[in-house]
């Protein structure tokens, strides 16, 4: 055998075996995964190993409390950038240099300021769902074992195993920074920010309502307009406007009219809310319901029709290429099927827990009874989003309605407020 021919022997047989050990390897991890076993080396940001048990994670007092600040600091209207400039100046040390501290191996270095946060940090911790006490495996994968960089799986091919350790963040907290994560607020050229931006939508058609201002402007002038018939046209969606200083003061009326009535008429405001969502609740369930059933059995026929096509290409009645086809298609239309099946069966499912829902509703509320003033925190506590209507003329006056969809019940019509009230606000 040449020389070369020994060198290229020895590269393959090398070849061969990172492969071989990569898929070993692989295995291993997988079925760690599956059986729901952490399969990170180090815990994450507010977690260690238990001294007595390396599989099971403990809660790190120090860092816990740093993720706790972190989740109220979203509630209270600071985006990952506000926030990670707060913990710097509150000389809170990074995630690197606490785990240094702890003697753990990091990937990154020691950094030369050892408090200095950064957006995208302060964006993943407020997107983890480990701080509800979930592991959540699969979350990456590697395309080879030549290439190191982890690639983002889909959610769906997650696999989250619920209350594996203790959480950090309650749910309730953790699924109302998701919301606001989704309405992300940046601030405007100015630097000015406002804690409508984000919950503000055009009442026609749905989209965002662009907060304005300019360094000239007082703040009686800032206001908000539509984001569509500012970029597609009035054509498309006809001007929703509003000032600023106008939409906070019709909102913090209507919550303090809510705390009123909770707190002189509670009885009355709960069975008259439960009322109507009942009546509300009857219509959604029935069609969500037909839908359910609709969904199932296109999910049955296509088991049917999958055992057919399987059948036809086992007795050489189909092509290899036309099996693979159907069967790619039929299955993924089952995958979308199910994904809605799950969304609308975790929707009844809230629905029908609506009489839950208005007692914390109402808990929320007792706990600003004697509020001020209307505070990002307190906004974002109570509302999910704010809608204006076109405006109109009343006796010479442009009139703007809004509606405001408050968190666990929704948007509440007038005429619950006049069912209930028999006086006048004090």
């Amino acid at each position: 055998m040449h020389c070369c021919d020994v060198i290229l022997y020895a590269r393959l047989t090398n070849e061969w075996y990172a492969k071989d050990t990569s898929k070993k390897i692989r295995a291993v991890m997988k079925s760690k995964g599956e059986a729901g076993e952490y399969l990170c080396t180090n815990p994450p940001y507010g977690y260690l190993k238990d001294p007595d048990n390396k599989k099971w994670w403990i809660v790190d007092e120090e860092a816990a409390k740093v993720v706790e600040d972190i989740f109220k600091l979203c509630v209270a209207g600071n985006g990952p950038t506000q926030i990670a400039r707060i913990l710097q100046e509150r000389k809170i040390p990074t995630p690197t240099v606490h785990a240094q501290s702890l003697g753990l191996a990091t990937r990154n270095p020691m950094p030369a300021d050892p408090y200095h946060w950064v957006g995208d940090s302060v964006s993943y911790i407020l997107e983890q769902p480990v701080y509800l006490g979930h592991t959540v495996n699969f979350k990456t994968h590697r395309q080879s074992y030549k290439i190191k960089k982890a690639v983002d799986n889909p959610k769906e091919q997650w696999r989250v195993f619920p209350n594996t350790h203790e959480p950090i963040v309650d749910e309730e907290t953790f699924n109302r920074v998701q919301e606001l994560r989704k309405n992300k607020r940046r601030p405007t050229r100015t630097g000015k920010t406002n804690m409508f931006s984000g919950i503000v939508r055009c009442a026609d058609c749905k989209a965002k309502m662009y907060y304005c201002t300019t360094n000239n402007f007082e703040k009686r002038q800032d206001y908000f307009i539509c984001s569509t018939s500012r970029t597609k046209g009035k054509e498309v969606c006809k001007t929703h406007f509003i000032r600023a200083v106008i939409l906070e003061q019709g909102v913090l009326h209507n919550i303090r009219t809510v705390m009123w009535l909770v707190a002189n008429y509670e009885e009355k405001f709960r069975a008259a809310l439960g009322a109507m969502q009942k009546s509300e609740m009857k219509k959604a369930l029935a069609s969500k319901k037909k839908q359910v059933n609709q969904i199932g059995r296109r999910i049955d026929e296509l088991d049917r029709l999958f055992k057919k096509v399987y059948e036809d290409y086992a007795n050489q009645r189909l092509s290899e290429s036309r099996y693979e086809m159907l069967s790619g298609d039929y299955e993924a239309e089952q995958s979308e099927l199910r994904e809605k099946l799950q969304a609308l069966t975790t929707e009844i499912e809230q629905q029908e827990e609506q009489a839950e829902n208005i007692d914390k509703f109402i808990a929320k509320v007792k706990k600003y009874l004697e509020m001020t003033e209307l505070t990002p925190a307190i906004l974002n506590d109570l509302v999910k989003a704010v809608y204006v209507h076109k405006s109109n003329k009343v006796d010479g006056k442009r009139v703007v309605d809004i509606d405001i969809s408050y968190d666990f019940v929704g948007i509440l019509p007038k005429s619950l407020f006049e069912d209930i009230k028999n006086e006048p606000m004090q």
